[in-house]
């Protein structure tokens, strides 16, 4: 009996000592078989289309997404001047079934728009819907107006009440990229603008025109998108009265 309980002393010892180094070593938060046959079957494909635009896996991400056009934008930091370079746009197969507008409340059936920030606790490789990471909504800012909502990911699959979905082998890409510039220590947080649209002047003056009841926030979306323009950098954002607030940021 004391046999078999030092045994299982030894067993769970090393299971713990095997947890301990993996955290210290850096290994991803979550890995699991569906994440590391992604790797496997994925990742030579991805590496020689990074070599190609002159990038690499690691460096650190930003992604756009905007509903109207259905289109999701992937940059990566370029190492040497400090900016980041477009590196894909894909076709988003489904956000949510209400169109345009922020999620204000659970259930609603529309994605979020505005700005969020991915970490590693966010990654979920073992999604039901494949592979996904959650946006972090609601923010500083939807809290203060009191909107409200849970579990609103960029996920794999086809369908969607209110996340944006990239079918499974897309979701793949992004999916890895996102972890490596996470695990790789260079990226706390990676930004995640979720735009109506293409904000460009007369898009937003379009809207102003018409009364669009979120004409104003939209407005406001443009301030932040317009700083990306600019320097090619995410820009700094914070929240005061519901109102979103940027700074830009130099590479």
């Amino acid at each position: 009996m004391m046999m078999r309980f030092s045994i299982l002393a030894l067993l769970l010892g090393g299971v713990f000592l095997l947890l301990f180094l993996r955290r210290v070593m850096g290994a991803p938060a979550g890995d699991n078989d569906r994440l590391a046959e992604v790797r496997r079957r994925v990742a030579p494909g991805l590496q020689a289309e990074l070599k190609r635009a002159h990038l690499k896996a690691g460096a650190p991400v930003f992604i756009r997404l905007y509903k109207e056009e259905r289109e999701l934008e992937l940059w990566l930091r370029d190492e040497m001047g400090g900016r980041y370079a477009l590196f894909k746009k894909w076709p988003i197969a489904s956000c949510g079934a209400e169109g345009l507008g922020p999620k204000l409340r659970e259930g609603d059936g529309r994605a979020p728009e505005g700005f969020y920030h991915v970490a590693a606790r966010q990654l979920n490789p073992k999604s039901k819907w494949h592979l996904a990471f959650d946006l972090g909504f609601p923010n500083a800012l939807d809290k203060a107006l009191g909107r409200r909502g849970s579990a609103l990911m960029v996920h794999g699959g086809t369908r969607s009440v209110g996340c944006y979905a990239m079918t499974d082998p897309v979701m793949e890409l992004i999916y890895l990229l996102v972890d490596a510039a996470l695990r790789g220590k260079r990226q706390d947080e990676i930004q995640v603008q979720c735009l109506p649209f293409r904000l460009s002047e007369a898009r937003v003056a379009q809207a102003e025109a018409e009364g669009h009841e979120w004409a104003s926030f939209w407005r406001n979306l443009k301030e932040g998108s317009d700083l990306f323009e600019q320097s090619k950098v995410p820009p700094l954002v914070a929240q005061r009265e519901g109102t979103y607030l940027f700074r830009r940021r130099e590479p």
